[in-house]
């Protein structure tokens, strides 16, 4: 654990905003940051000094979109349905873990299973074990036969989507997710179909907004993402099929696009690994629309915040970081990737005091080799990852003359 007084000095520092900049000092104090100035102010500091030097101080990384009760498997739905609900638990607690130790120190479950993420997020927020500050939807709400439908809410007709919602927040979920659209990795449903009318979501939507929650929607196909965006949604889940319309609308209602690329890449790269035939056709489909779609909502200068969609098949917790490279190879700028999921992320998710390296905020960092402003892989694979600090706190430190040395080129 990190000394009352910490300075960390020597290094780059990225604020999750601007350009990183040399010669600065960061002081953490019970955990939080104390001071954030030039480095020669801090000449005579009594507390402990850690060396970045070669390295780049930055926030810690945020995923708005991860399933937490999901294990990556080739079908991860059935094989959360074969375990007792105090085993998925313990699950859920490894893949919390595993995606702190991945760089990652805030996420948002966008769908678990039978509520035990919300007992996941309070033992997690409460600082019982370790996992990143955690926000949770619960059971989403979908159509009869939409996607979904397995773990959600089934509502039809605006009065049982409002009544979906309220169950929702009844519960105590920090966000309600809506499915406007089919989607990939639900059988029998077409990832372009509207599910929900614009009625519909509108009404689920007013009605979490009432009760002062944020609002996702899963929307992959044109019409639904209007029907969302129309409904005043905050973000959007996919996004694949946005057209020219769904892009200005977006951006003119300030709407944030969570693009989850790793979802589809990795289940095309793993297509021969016991993902269903069905998922694996659709996503194939939808590939290069999908990267065509974000690339042109983000050159229009939309609003887009870190999303992985982890737990779906083979996009494992811990490699959360790797959606960094994914959005910087489909055009995205690693400055801008960097923000997507740090600052931007920060702003969706609402934890509070985090995102950004400023004075007074919980200092919540990632040390990372190099400079991921010029090198997305210093930020994106997880072993040029140095240290991850949590309020304060060191969770890994892979720091050495090796590491050091690769920080260094």
């Amino acid at each position: 654990m990190a000394s009352a007084r910490t300075l960390y000095t020597g290094g780059l520092v990225f604020d999750g905003g601007a350009a990183p900049k040399p010669g600065l000092g960061v002081v953490v104090e019970d955990g939080r940051i104390a001071d954030v100035a030039d480095a020669g102010q801090f000449d005579g500091f009594d507390g402990e000094t850690v060396d970045t030097s070669g390295a780049t101080l930055m926030p810690g990384l945020m995923d708005c979109h991860i399933h937490i009760c999901y294990g990556a498997e080739g079908n991860p739905s059935d094989a959360a349905e074969k375990l007792t609900p105090s085993a998925l638990t313990l699950k859920a607690m490894d893949n919390a873990r595993i995606t702190l130790e991945g760089g990652v120190v805030a996420v948002r479950d966008c769908g678990g299973k039978d509520y035990i993420d919300l007992d996941v997020r309070d033992a997690l927020n409460a600082g019982r074990f370790p996992g990143p500050v955690m926000r949770a939807s619960g059971r989403m709400i979908c159509m009869t036969g939409g996607h979904g439908n397995k773990n959600g809410i089934v509502a039809d007709g605006c009065d049982e989507v409002v009544k979906a919602v309220r169950t929702n927040v009844h519960k105590g979920v920090d966000v309600i997710k809506i499915m406007a659209t089919g989607g990939v990795m639900t059988p029998g449903v077409n990832p372009e179909d509207a599910h929900y009318s614009f009625e519909e979501i509108s009404a689920g939507i007013a009605e979490a907004r009432r009760f002062h929650k944020r609002t996702a929607s899963h929307a992959q196909g044109a019409d639904g993402i209007l029907n969302a965006v129309r409904g005043g949604i905050h973000s959007i889940e996919h996004g694949i099929f946005m057209n020219e319309q769904c892009i200005n609308e977006m951006i003119e209602r300030g709407v944030f696009l969570v693009p989850t690329l790793a979802a589809v890449k990795n289940i095309i790269a793993n297509k021969d690994n016991g993902i269903p035939a069905w998922a694996v056709e659709k996503s194939l489909r939808v590939y290069d629309v999908h990267l065509a779609s974000f690339k042109a909502y983000h050159d229009a200068g939309g609003k887009v915040a870190m999303g992985t969609d982890a737990g779906t098949p083979f996009n494992k917790h811990g490699e959360n970081a790797q959606e960094l490279a994914w959005m910087v190879e489909a055009g995205m700028d690693p400055i801008d990737a960097l923000i997507a999921g740090t600052s931007n992320a920060a702003e969706l998710i609402e934890p509070g005091e985090r995102g950004w390296i400023r004075k007074g905020m919980v200092a919540d960092m990632l040390l990372v080799a190099g400079d991921p402003s010029k090198d997305i892989s210093k930020a994106a694979q997880r072993a040029n990852h140095l240290m991850v600090i949590k309020n304060g706190r060191t969770y890994v430190d892979r720091r050495g003359a090796g590491q050091m040395a690769v920080a260094a080129e």
